[in-house]
């Protein structure tokens, strides 16, 4: 692996920028992924219910509004919807801080927060992620998406153990008061970037049909659909580690708030060596993806299998590098594929079966996991996984290489769609059709 073609997208200022700050961002949202599942086990007396609806509420909305969201980024300048969205976040992460510092909290103000906190996330999702290609350009998409995979699990190996030290010596308040500060970073770096710079494609105007427009240019595209639908259904039995490691570690290993930051840190040294593994190969594919989900599978049913917690500790590193890799070529392939009028729709779509099924996979992980044990919640997700594979990964393990699966007439749908000047900033009373 060269150094010089990992780091490449690094060279763009934009970018370097916006790297820069999400290192900081990430820890913190990591800090409060931790602290939240903690402070919902305590509140609840050890529920895994409840620590699976707590994750649930976080992302319902983006299974009820992730689609009109999507809209909203091809309508609108997404560094100034960046900006928006990243201060609400810090806005929630300080009022949940205060509510628990200050010894109000209840599990029922938990939810609401869980839930608020998932409408800013539905928002800025579609943004955040169809934004990369407009720093970089599709030459060096697929390192930068690999570049944010390795900032998302560094985040995920510094944040657990930062929340780890602040529970044990001041309580889960003060991860919450982590992640608030740490949204300065993403939110500086994003207001100092050079628009002359950005390769921003002409906003979409308001028009009838829109998100069915979205949806049906998805639906045409088999490759697209094919990774969507993979991805989705991996999401909903797999991707359900705040639910299940806390469990894991308090229930079945006897631990404590460390052990379930040291289970998050080992998770996120697999993923982080695997993501900047991924940021120097030029050319996602769709065997990658399918493969990626078989070993996720396989790492995840040994887990459930490990009978001492250094076993699972050391299968640990395999599972988030089978996540990673999995979440990052299908997102690069998703943006690679897809036309850019439309770029914002599908990657919500993307959002929406990698994040808004989530509520569904949380619910269902915590009832398995608190009437069987949470070994038969991590089983569950490994069964899945394998399943998922083989119902739809046969297309994907065809496809070597990007932008495989144009079909004629695609871009004609696109062309339909008619383009204006920037229009009004976010928060204006136009709603997507």
């Amino acid at each position: 692996m060269s150094i010089s073609t990992a780091f490449s997208s690094l060279k763009i200022r934009n970018y370097r920028r916006y790297f820069a700050g999400q290192v900081l961002s990430l820890c913190g949202t990591w800090a409060q992924t931790i602290g939240l599942g903690w402070l919902v086990l305590r509140l609840s007396h050890n529920s895994g219910v409840a620590v699976g609806l707590a994750t649930a509420l976080q992302f319902v909305p983006v299974l009820l509004f992730g689609l009109w969201a999507g809209l909203l980024a091809d309508r609108f300048d997404k560094r100034r919807f960046i900006i928006g969205t990243q201060v609400s976040l810090a806005s929630i992460a300080a009022l949940l801080a205060v509510v628990d510092l200050t010894g109000v909290v209840t599990l029922w103000m938990v939810y609401v927060f869980a839930f608020v906190f998932g409408m800013a996330t539905a928002a800025d999702t579609p943004a955040r992620l169809s934004f990369v290609v407009e720093m970089v350009g599709p030459r060096d998409l697929p390192n930068a998406l690999g570049l944010n995979s390795a900032v998302v699990n560094a985040g995920r190996i510094i944040g657990p153990a930062i929340a780890g030290i602040v529970i044990a010596a001041g309580g889960t308040g003060f991860c919450f008061v982590v992640n608030a500060v740490s949204y300065v970073g993403t939110i500086a770096a994003v207001s100092s970037m050079r628009r002359g710079d950005l390769r921003q494609p002409s906003p979409v105007v308001r028009g009838r049909g829109q998100v069915r427009a979205g949806v049906r240019y998805t639906w045409r595209m088999p490759l697209l659909r094919s990774n969507i639908l993979l991805l989705g259904l991996v999401s909903v039995v797999a991707f359900n580690f705040p639910v299940i490691l806390p469990l894991l570690a308090k229930l079945t290993f006897r631990g404590d708030a460390s052990t379930y930051s040291l289970m998050a840190s080992a998770m996120g040294i697999g993923a982080l060596v695997s993501a900047l593994v991924i940021a120097s190969i030029r050319r996602p594919h769709g065997r990658r993806l399918a493969i990626a989900v078989l070993g996720l599978g396989l790492a995840m049913c040994l887990g459930a299998m490990a009978p001492t917690l250094t076993t699972f500790l050391l299968l640990m590193p395999l599972i988030g590098a089978g996540q990673v890799v999995a979440a990052s070529t299908s997102n690069a392939m998703i943006q690679l594929d897809s036309d850019p009028a439309m770029r914002g729709r599908v990657t919500a779509i993307f959002s929406l079966a990698s994040q808004g099924l989530t509520p569904a996979g949380s619910l269902l992980c915590g009832v398995v996991a608190q009437a069987a044990g949470a070994r038969w919640g991590m089983a569950m997700g490994g069964i899945g996984a394998l399943l998922a594979v083989g119902i739809f990964g046969l297309p994907l393990l065809r496809n070597r290489g990007p932008e495989t699966d144009k079909l004629p007439g695609a871009e004609a749908e696109v062309a339909v769609q008619p383009m204006a000047e920037p229009g009004p900033p976010p928060g204006a009373s136009a709603l997507p059709g």
